[in-house]
């Protein structure tokens, strides 16, 4: 079975080459994919505009109404990062719903991957840190709604912490969040997961893995869940030029095979999502984004 991949020509919206948000590495990743035979007809799923319903279960319905008017403050949009015109609330849109089309067809088939999502800074009030609207908390609060799943891991390896997830779930008990990041790195102020690791500056690869592994087993032991959400963030890499850890490219590769083949290797299904990555040259950091297409492929 071919890998299913959910996509959106406008989950690029088309920023300024110069922008501190490397908008273009949507549809870099998509010629990235393409180019490695994982884009082509059969495997891409077309997103569509998540419904208001759905971004109300995560979000604030104020915050969720300003961003559907595109009349976002002024405040919260510096605090994002951007302001919130048309394209970047239809993009919004568009992940969000992204991240529960591939949690459908995971919980049908195993695995899938959203080629965006991991949003993960965007807290119930208001976004944050280049994240309007979380679409990891929409689809898992999605599921959980609808009665599809009792249990959900979210596995954030994005080298920032995961704060806006776990502001989100800290008072829902079938939502277990867990975040691997740098320590000294984005939020200055951390809202706390289910399970925190935080690492010090300039961690490599087998230190990276070690602690990786530790984690893993430590969350086996505490739950099965029915579905697990993998932010698969490349920004641990160490020419990532917003992250402080140095993992290389085997390092991102072998990252996301353990995670994939520990959750897939026990029958639990997996959406992955592309999560952070910040560098000039957007190619090559489509190319590190592909890693965790690749991997997963070999698990569909």
């Amino acid at each position: 079975m071919a890998l299913p991949i959910v996509h959106h020509p406008d989950y690029d919206a088309k920023f300024a080459v110069n922008h501190r948000f490397p908008m273009g590495k949507y549809s870099a990743l998509m010629r990235s994919l393409r180019a490695r035979g994982l884009a082509r007809d059969g495997t891409l799923v077309e997103s569509a505009p998540a419904p208001a319903a759905w971004l109300r279960l995560a979000h604030d319905a104020n915050y969720v109404d300003q961003v559907l008017r595109c009349e976002v403050p002024k405040p919260i949009e510096r605090e994002i990062g951007f302001a919130i015109g048309e394209r970047v609330a239809l993009r919004a849109r568009l992940a969000s719903a992204g991240t529960v089309i591939a949690a459908d067809i995971a919980l049908a088939g195993g695995i899938a991957c959203n080629a965006a999502g991991g949003s993960h800074h965007a807290r119930r009030r208001h976004g944050a840190g280049f994240c309007t609207f979380n679409d990891v908390a929409v689809a898992a609060s999605v599921l959980l709604a609808a009665g599809r799943v009792s249990s959900v891991l979210v596995v954030d390896l994005d080298v920032h912490q995961g704060d806006g997830t776990a502001e989100i779930f800290a008072d829902e008990p079938r939502v277990f969040t867990f975040s691997l990041h740098a320590e000294k790195n984005y939020p200055a102020r951390k809202v706390p997961s289910r399970y925190d690791f935080a690492l010090p500056d300039a961690v490599r690869d087998a230190a990276y893995l070690e602690c990786l592994d530790d984690a893993l087993g430590r969350i086996a032991e505490a739950l099965s869940p029915d579905i697990v959400f993998y932010n698969a963030g490349v920004d641990p890499h160490v020419h990532d030029r917003l992250g402080r850890l140095s993992l290389t490219d085997d390092g991102i590769r072998e990252r996301d095979r353990r995670v994939i083949a520990h959750f897939r290797g026990r029958d639990i299904p997996l959406v992955g999502v592309v999560g952070g990555g910040y560098a000039d040259d957007v190619s090559e950091l489509a190319e590190r984004h592909a890693i965790m297409f690749e991997t997963a492929a070999s698990y569909a």
